[in-house]
This record gives C-alpha cells, structure tokens and sequence, in this order.
C-alpha cells in the first residue's frame, strides 16, 4: 500500500460512486491523497492504512432514533468508545440504535463498511445529520473512504468542515464523547 495524489489515473475499475467523490473533490479544488487497500472493514485494518496516510481515518457510524424518523452519521476517533446513552442525552434524541442497511442506501448511497462523510453528497434532502466528535477538531487532517472501503482518503479538516460540507448543504453538530 502506497500514497498517491488525488484520483487513480486507471479508473476503470472503480465504482460509480467512488469516481462521484473524486469528481466533487477536483470540482471544488480540494486536494486529497489516496491510498488504495484490501477491503478496510475493521478499525484495526484501518489502523494501518492510518500510518501509512499519516492521519487518523474516522470511525463512522450511521445511526437513526427509536422510531427511525431521525438519521444521524457520527465521525468519531476509531480507538473510541461510543456509548449510546451519551450520545443521545447530547442530542436530545430517543434511544440511538444503528440505521438499517437499507436506510443508508437510500439516504446516503452507501453500503456496510463503505460508510463516510463523502456519503453526504448523495444526501440532497438532508435527512442525514452530522455529528462530529470534538477530538476530531484537533487534527489538521481527517481519514475517510471515497464511498468505498477499498480506499482512503486524507484530506484536511478545513477542506472537510468548510468547503465540502457548504457544497453538499449540510452542517454539523459538535458532540463530545468520553473515552472509558
């Protein structure tokens, strides 16, 4: 595994989707490495691709309320806990549970294991809010998947927080949560 700047120059073989986040990135002129891998399907194998990209990727997490009428992607330090309980009582939500699969394909074109704040593009009626735990604040640069678990991204915070989150119309919540 290796870093590269910007998109593959084969594509391919690469997923609609993932080509859609590349095309959005160089259309507003955020500069991203890349790093292409196995299938990232756990935080330890994103632990990895973490050294070699030189930044923390997120744990994401997509989320909805008891009674599925509220959906939430929470971007969280991978080596944190999440407690639910915690999380809710900061929102002023009922009892958080993970969303069903279904519900992110519709709402964020997205599959298990490919789930990331890119995701929010395809979100064009905001049914999706986003939660950022406040540690992520602290690094110049934020991991993430193209939409596809089979790359990474490291693209700094700013890029993130400012721009890209402007041009897909959503904004974000700050959430602090404790480690154990």
């Amino acid at each position: 595994m290796h870093v590269e700047h910007g998109r593959p120059k084969d594509c391919a073989e690469r997923t609609a989707r993932e080509l859609a986040v590349y095309d959005l990135l160089d259309q507003l002129d955020i500069p991203y490495a890349r790093a292409d891998h196995a299938a990232a399907e756990t935080m330890e194998v994103c632990a990895a691709i973490d050294t070699v990209l030189n930044c923390r990727i997120c744990k994401n997490l997509f989320l909805c309320n008891r009674q599925q009428t509220a959906f939430y992607l929470l971007m969280m330090p991978g080596d944190k806990p999440f407690k639910t309980k915690e999380l809710s009582a900061q929102i002023g939500s009922a009892r958080l549970s993970f969303a069903p699969p279904e519900k992110m394909i519709e709402y964020l074109g997205l599959y298990p294991g490919s789930v990331s704040v890119m995701g929010l593009m395809n979100d064009s009626e905001n049914r999706v809010q986003l939660l950022v735990d406040q540690d992520l604040f602290r690094d110049e640069y934020v991991g993430c998947h193209p939409c596809v678990n089979t790359s990474s991204l490291k693209l700094r915070r700013s890029d993130i927080f400012e721009t890209f989150l402007t041009a897909v119309k959503h904004n974000y919540l700050s959430v602090e949560l404790h480690g154990e």
